[in-house]
C-alpha cells in the first residue's frame, strides 16, 4: 500500500467531484491528483497524473464508465478502478465487475466508509457495497447451478422438447457436428448419462415446462 494514495475522480457532476475532493484531500494518506468530467478526459489524464486509483462513475457523457473501465484495465493495468455510482442494477454491477472493477460502491456510502474502501483497494482488497455484493452472489450461485453457456442452454431446452440432433441443427442454424459437440458438453458439465437425464434436468431446473 503506497504511503499516499493518489486518486483521480471521474464524475460528470462538478459538485460531486468537489464534495469528494474536499473530504479526501483531508485524509493524511490520500491526495486527489486529477479530476475528469468524461471518460475521455480521464483516459487522457492518467499517464500524466499517475493515479493509484480512479474513482469512476458509470454514467458519463460520451464513452460509458464500463467502456472506460475496460480501456483503463487494458492500457494501465497497475491502476485500480473503484466504481462510485447510484446504479445498483444487476446489469450495471456485473458489467463493471467483469470489466475489472476493484470495488463497487453506491453514492449513499458514508465519507469514512469511502475512505476505508479506498484504503482497502490500495492494499489489494475489493470492497463491494452490501447491496452490490448480494447481486454478485446471486449471479455466482445461479452460474454454479447452471454452468452452461447460453448456446448450450438452448441445446438443452431443445433436447428437453424431444428434438433430434438434426432438428436442433435446423432450429439453431448449426451443423449436426456442432450440435453433437454441444450435446456432449451439456452432458459432461451436468454429469448426466444421456438425453433422457438431460431432459429431466431441464424440467427440474425450470428451463422448460413439463413436456
Amino acid at each position: 500500500m503506497p504511503e499516499v494514495i493518489r486518486l483521480m475522480l471521474c464524475d460528470d457532476h462538478e459538485m460531486v467531484r468537489a464534495g469528494l475532493r474536499s473530504f479526501l484531500d483531508l485524509q493524511p494518506d490520500m491526495e486527489v491528483v486529477a479530476e475528469a468530467g468524461t471518460a475521455a478526459q480521464a483516459l487522457a489524464l492518467v499517464p500524466g497524473s499517475r493515479p493509484d486509483i480512479v474513482v469512476l462513475d458509470l454514467v458519463l457523457p460520451g464513452m460509458s464508465g464500463v467502456a472506460a473501465l475496460v480501456r483503463l484495465r487494458q492500457d494501465h493495468p497497475d491502476v485500480r478502478v473503484v466504481v462510485l455510482t447510484s446504479h445498483s442494477g444487476e446489469d450495471a454491477v456485473l458489467s463493471a465487475v467483469r470489466a475489472g472493477a476493484a470495488g463497487y460502491l453506491l453514492k449513499d456510502v458514508g465519507p469514512r466508509e469511502l475512505a476505508d474502501a479506498l484504503r482497502s483497494v490500495a492494499a489489494g482488497g475489493s470492497p463491494l457495497h452490501p447491496q452490490v455484493a448480494a447481486t454478485v452472489m446471486r449471479r455466482v450461485t445461479a452460474e454454479q447451478r447452471n454452468p452452461l453457456t447460453p448456446r448450450e442452454a438452448e441445446v438443452l431446452r431443445l433436447i428437453a422438447r424431444g428434438l433430434t440432433n438434426r432438428l436442433i441443427a435446423r432450429e439453431l442454424a448449426l451443423s449436426e457436428k456442432t450440435v453433437k459437440t454441444h450435446v456432449s458438453a451439456v452432458l459432461s458439465k451436468l454429469g448426466l448419462a444421456d438425453r433422457t437425464q438431460a431432459a429431466l434436468y431441464a424440467v427440474r431446473e425450470g428451463l422448460i415446462g413439463d413436456p
